[in-house]
């Protein structure tokens, strides 16, 4: 599979707060190549998780997420968020430009080719991954001009 050239995101989410008054939850993030469009009506996407990771575990509980399509320009990001035995997301997070969506509260990348709120629909176990399908509530376009990230034979690509 890695002859397959694939886009690259970063999926995103908010943990939920500990409690209904408490500090609001630590944010986290995934590199994921495994993402796709699933159907226009309803628009539906699909993103493929590794059983049992972090975000598998936090989306399992937490309906809300992001996603942020990388442009060309965001290679650095996509490696940060890949590495593994990483720091703390919240330190991934200190020093990069974003917003958060209105309706997920999970940071979307300034910067990127396109940012998708999204809500699970549904979690299917397929091998050793969860197949997360989620309902895009929102679309915006911070940096649609630019080119897009790739990632083929094991390393991010440009196209052209």
């Amino acid at each position: 599979m890695s002859r397959l050239a694939a886009g690259v995101v970063l999926v995103t989410a908010q943990e939920p707060p500990l409690s209904a008054d408490g500090p609001r939850g630590e944010d986290v993030g995934m590199t994921a190549t495994s993402f796709l469009s699933v159907s226009l009506d309803p628009p539906l996407v699909m993103v493929s998780l590794r059983e049992g990771s972090r975000m598998d575990d936090l989306l399992a509980e937490q309906p809300l997420w992001g996603v942020s399509v990388l442009s060309e320009h965001q290679r650095a990001i996509a490696g940060r968020f890949a590495m593994k035995g990483r720091i703390s997301d919240r330190l991934l997070f200190a020093d990069l430009p974003y917003r958060r969506g209105e309706i997920c509260g999970a940071p979307l990348l300034d910067g990127a080719l396109s940012v998708l709120e999204c809500r699970t629909e549904q979690r299917v176990t397929a091998g050793d991954h969860t197949l997360v399908v989620g309902r895009v509530l929102a679309v915006g376009f911070p940096a649609a001009e630019q080119s897009p990230l790739a990632y083929f034979r094991g390393k991010y690509r440009r196209l052209g």
